[in-house]
């Protein structure tokens, strides 16, 4: 109690937090339920009957399981990998021109696109590789001497189409979260080695990157968590639902929706969200065990 009466103000400030975390966190886990009902709709979630892992086991008997959950995979662990390299990369050369005024422009140039509907960034996507129109085969293809290619036609593609639009739209968050993570180090230790005579690169090398490896172990874990889901919008939006490119496009998300659609299995689709729930969970812990017996000091729990 005495600690309450003294940080009384802070759990004051979480309370709103709490609250919301309860509502969009917890309160949904009871329909966790459906994942294991057989929903009849006239006759609700409760008294449904039981379906036990009926509904698990459509997931993972299609001929699509091993494509969709390779993708999901695969896909992640590259944005995952270039969204680390890239933003810290990037976060670092916006603060050694930080006190310019270019540093604004470059701020708002990174972080516009992620606030850019996936909607309007298919449309941008498409107006690149339209076959008839786009840019990529009316420009680019003429100046380097390519044939025209129906982009979504060929399947082969889109596991390097995809990467660089992801990175295109989601690196300004990470590189602010850097950026605002470098600011706040101590500068101390820049005016040590500059003494020193230290170089940049050595700066960058032996201080910067120290230092930032907490937030990045912290991003880390928070990505990895969310190995098994993906940006439906990227999936879904950007490749324009094309039946052809299902092979390298389709995920988990994807599949489920579109499964949902034809068939209107709320059950199934329940199932796919507690199973990516359960191995995100298994993933981030897994992830911390190695963190603690790598760096010890850098683990969450």
């Amino acid at each position: 109690m005495k600690r309450v009466k003294k940080y009384f103000p802070l759990f004051l400030m979480m309370v709103p937090g709490f609250i919301y975390l309860l509502i969009n966190n917890y309160l949904p886990m009871f329909g966790l339920v459906i994942a294991f009902k057989d929903i009849d709709f006239t006759k609700g979630i409760l008294a449904s009957g039981w379906a036990g892992l009926k509904n698990f086991k459509y997931l993972f008997s299609t001929a699509d399981a091993f494509i969709i959950t390779r993708n999901t995979i695969l896909y992640n662990i590259t944005f995952i990998t270039l969204d680390l390299i890239v933003a810290v990369f990037l976060a670092i050369l916006l603060h050694e021109i930080m006190e310019s005024y270019s540093s604004k422009v470059y701020q708002t140039v990174l972080l516009l696109p992620y606030m850019i509907s996936t909607v309007i960034v298919g449309y941008l996507v498409y107006a690149f590789l339209n076959v008839r129109t786009g840019y990529v085969n009316t420009k680019l293809g003429p100046l380097f001497g390519f044939p025209k290619i129906n982009w979504y036609m060929e399947s082969q593609y889109w596991p390097f189409i995809l990467p660089i639009v992801n990175l295109w739209k989601t690196i300004g968050f990470s590189v602010m979260i850097y950026f605002s993570a470098i600011i706040g180090l101590d500068r101390s230790c820049y005016e040590a080695a500059v003494i020193d005579g230290a170089t940049k690169w050595q700066q960058i090398r032996h201080i910067t990157l120290p230092l930032l490896k907490p937030v990045m172990i912290l991003l880390l874990l928070l990505q990895t968590g969310r190995i098994f889901y993906s940006d439906f919008g990227m999936f879904y939006q950007v490749p324009m639902d094309s039946g052809m490119l299902y092979s390298t496009t389709n995920v988990i998300d994807t599949y489920v929706y579109r499964a949902l659609l034809r068939l209107g299995d709320v059950g199934m689709a329940s199932a796919a969200g507690f199973y990516q729930s359960i191995v995100g969970f298994l993933l981030v812990v897994t992830t911390n065990l190695i963190i603690r017996k790598i760096s010890p000091e850098d683990a969450l729990f």
